[in-house]
């Protein structure tokens, strides 16, 4: 092992070290490897790749870390599987990643039970935390891990108790103020046209399950101490959702732009996250765009969501470490050799500082807060996301045969005060756009019919 006080430079590329790739192997068949979950542990950063599907070829693929000289290590206990979970357990000092559970000294123990499921997250436990983990697999198992034993217990079919018919892709799950909260991500093509879909949000009070949103959501985070917040990361035809759920609230509902349409079926979709970078800083990436997420809240009120940069990156996990921030890649995916113009399966980590993500593309979108939507007279939309855009227009049509007003209202400061802005009527079954003054922002702006309606506002960030 090189000398951890080496000050040699590793060979790198706009922040790429291509020393440190992994790649699958070309047979029997080519599939993906992407990089799912990342972690700073035991002197080391730890990864664990994805493969496209747990039947699914991935002969190279498995459980790596990462030392200070940049020298890459395939662990002995690696198996093949499709992974994104990670979860230090405090109480027994042990890093839970993949099937892997890591010791603070680099002992790598792998749980055999768990190798066959592709598994999304790991989460604390609701009554016996400092004995016990819940792991969430994609196709909807729910499982209880004893920390000691490593004995595995299955617990629930998510797809009964959330009555999730076609293809499931859970991706998350997480435990906070009192609740265990999961995410499934089924998206597909005939979803948009019904919109609705076998995406759910959803959570479990230690008795029984309870549907909270039937669309696609994709990931879950908290403010790490710092705040009260849960926060879910979903996605509908008219915008990407940020749920917000706070003890003396509940949850609450806000709208994002989307900055890519690359990223709106399931498979497409990996991963949304939520990280802490740096100390006590939490940056979101979320339909293509990162963002700065605060943690904490004010007057029951999220404010200060920032967004940073546009991207066409999939990025599994991100992190900081040895000052470093640490993207996550999926770069070349043949899955099932069915891209004939892909090579061979391969991914790689991105080395940078946070600030460089300002750097990555200018922050646009669209989004809003109806897509042929049933609006009732008087009731206010949900807030879409206003700041941080440099050119904002606002287009708004519905299908009524008689002329419709609508309230544009904003919150400039974020607290969840409205204000008028100004009144846009459109005729009958008619179009109206609004461009906004050059310069102009609000954190939050929403929309109020002033008749029931099938209505569509759609806002367009340049």
């Amino acid at each position: 092992m090189p000398d951890k006080t080496s000050t040699t430079t590793p060979f790198a590329i706009s922040g790429v070290v291509p020393s440190v790739a992994v790649k699958a192997d070309h047979l029997p068949v080519r599939t993906e490897t992407g990089i799912g979950a990342l972690m700073p542990w035991a002197g080391r950063l730890w990864f664990v790749t994805y493969v496209a599907h747990k039947a699914a070829t991935g002969g190279g693929t498995g459980l790596f870390s990462l030392d200070d000289g940049f020298t890459l290590l395939k662990h002995p206990a690696s198996v093949v599987g499709t992974y994104a979970n990670r979860l230090v357990h405090k109480e027994s000092n042990q890093l839970f990643i993949g099937p892997h559970v890591i010791d603070v000294d680099g002992n790598v123990t792998t749980i055999p039970e768990l190798i066959d499921h592709r598994l999304t997250a790991t989460a604390r436990h609701l009554k016996d935390p400092e004995n016990k983990v819940y792991v969430l697999g994609m196709e909807g198992e729910f499982f209880e891990v004893d920390v000691h034993t490593f004995n595995v217990t299955r617990l629930f079919d998510l797809l009964d108790e959330l009555d999730v018919h076609g293809y499931p892709h859970f991706k998350d799950a997480i435990t906070h103020n009192g609740r265990v909260v999961v995410v499934n991500n089924s998206y597909f093509h005939d979803d948009f046209d019904r919109g609705f879909s076998d995406g759910r949000l959803a959570e479990f009070d230690g008795e029984s399950w309870l549907i909270l949103e039937r669309t696609q959501f994709n990931t879950l985070a908290t403010a790490n101490g710092m705040g009260e917040a849960t926060f879910a990361v979903g996605q509908d035809r008219a915008s990407a959702l940020l749920h917000v759920h706070l003890p003396e609230t509940g949850w609450q509902a806000y709208r994002l732009p989307k900055s890519t349409h690359t990223q709106d079926h399931a498979f497409t979709t990996e991963w949304p996250r939520i990280r802490e970078v740096e100390s006590e800083r939490l940056l979101m990436d979320a339909s293509g765009m990162f963002y700065e997420l605060p943690s904490i809240t004010y007057q029951n009120a999220v404010w200060g969501i920032r967004p940073i940069a546009s991207h066409l990156r999939v990025v599994g996990d991100f992190c900081s470490w040895n000052g470093l921030l640490v993207l996550a890649g999926d770069q070349t995916t043949p899955i099932h050799d069915a891209n004939a113009h892909a090579g061979q399966p391969q991914a790689n980590l991105w080395f940078g500082k946070t600030d460089d993500l300002w750097s990555f593309g200018k922050p646009q979108g669209w989004g809003g807060p109806w897509w042929e939507t049933h609006v009732t007279a008087g009731t206010p939309s949900d807030p879409y996301l206003m700041t941080g855009f440099e050119h904002k227009c606002m287009h708004l049509s519905h299908g009524a045969d008689e002329a419709i007003t609508f309230d544009v209202e904003i919150d400039f400061m974020g607290t969840g005060q409205w204000h008028t802005y100004t009144r846009i009527t459109v005729p009958p079954g008619g179009y109206e756009n609004h461009v906004f003054p050059s310069g102009f922002s609000a954190h939050w702006v929403r929309l109020v019919a002033g008749t029931d309606c099938t209505a569509t506002v759609q806002l367009t960030y340049s």
